[in-house]
């Protein structure tokens, strides 16, 4: 186990960014930047042993900063925040006090705002553990940035083992009742970008899916999907159905968490180079998003090229009280852990 810190690059207002690099015994290796807390590339191991990054990314800041990127923003590896995932208007009542967010996807509030925390610059510390290397990153979101209340003080622990698990743990603590809700944003491939995913195999341990409007905002409805476009809860292929939809998979699956364990929530898989990571959680929900609006980026990327295992909370979820709440409380402390293993069948 061992890792490596270097220099990534600065951002336009000085701040220099480091990219850091967990190595395991078992050819995973996870590259992580400060910046955004992203995860920029993990190389892994097909069933002959060859090593290739497995997930959406770059190799240098000055792309995650690019116009061209930003412009029409997927996200790449990103942890988003303060409020991952759609907030209905960008409204929000906490209280009996309204508090208007940031609207930035069609009428709504999307992944924090303007400046969430996937553009923040994180303080990082290293570890190092005989069973795992660890970067741990903080960030303090000042009362009503991006026009949430409250100071809320954010760390997030990334846990590379030899186990060939990559672990992601998420607290917070405020000091005025707020809002939180935290993903990482990670899209993989499999098969190392050489074709997209819509041959990988999907499995999601969920028979349920939130009913969304038009604009992705749920109804409030609770709905089966058995023997429909959106089951994959014996698995199936990611292309399989995606024709019936105009713009492919995009929804939260409720996991029937209620005590936040550490459960099983997907696992998705790609045939010929015999990659799978299965993910475990103790969010209540897991957002699939098989990157329609993936944008092309000289001759990388475009639509499809990579599938999202988002865990999280419902979407708009502080405007449905009978979905598991988001809201925390001062002298509370926000917890949530992820879990993805790698796994490689010969």
């Amino acid at each position: 186990m061992n890792i490596k810190k270097e220099i990534f690059g600065h951002c336009p207002k000085g701040e220099k960014v480091f990219l850091y690099t967990l190595v395991n015994p078992n050819g995973i290796t996870v590259k992580i930047t400060n910046y955004g807390a992203i995860i920029t590339s993990i190389l892994m191991p097909d069933k002959n042993g060859n090593k290739e990054n497995i997930v959406l990314g770059f190799n240098e800041l000055d792309e995650y900063l690019s116009s061209e990127y930003l412009n029409s923003y997927p996200y790449f590896g990103a942890v988003c925040g303060r409020y991952c995932n759609r907030i209905a208007g960008g409204k929000l009542s906490i209280e009996g006090v309204y508090y208007q967010l940031f609207v930035n996807n069609g009428p709504n509030s999307l992944h924090g705002g303007q400046t969430g925390f996937d553009k923040m610059v994180w303080a990082p510390k290293t570890i190092e553990m005989p069973d795992f290397v660890g970067l741990e990153l903080k960030y303090r979101s000042v009362h009503l940035e991006e026009n949430y209340p409250g100071n809320l003080d954010v760390s997030i622990l990334y846990k590379l083992t030899h186990k060939n698990e990559l672990l992601i743990e998420y607290k917070a603590v405020t000091d005025r009742t707020t809002v939180v809700n935290l993903t990482n944003h990670t899209y993989f491939n499999l098969n190392g970008g050489k074709e997209d995913v819509l041959s990988h195999q999907l499995q999601i341990n969920s028979t349920k899916r939130t009913v969304n409007d038009a604009d992705l905002i749920p109804t409030g409805e609770i709905a089966d999907v058995t023997n429909t476009p959106f089951d994959f809860s014996v698995g199936k292929p990611v292309g399989q159905d995606i024709g019936t939809l105009p713009d492919g998979y995009d929804l939260n699956y409720p996991l029937g968490n209620p005590d936040h364990k550490l459960i099983f929530a997907g696992k998705l898989s790609e045939p010929q180079s015999g990659r799978a990571v299965s993910v475990f959680t103790t969010e209540p929900g897991i957002q699939i998003y098989t990157g329609y609006y993936i944008p092309e980026l000289g001759e990388r990327f475009g639509r499809y090229s990579g599938l999202a295992l988002e865990t999280q909370h419902y979407p708009d979820s502080p405007n449905h009280p009978d979905f598991p709440t988001t809201v925390l409380h001062p002298g509370e402390t926000y917890k949530s852990k992820t879990s993805y293993h790698f796994e490689t069948s010969h």
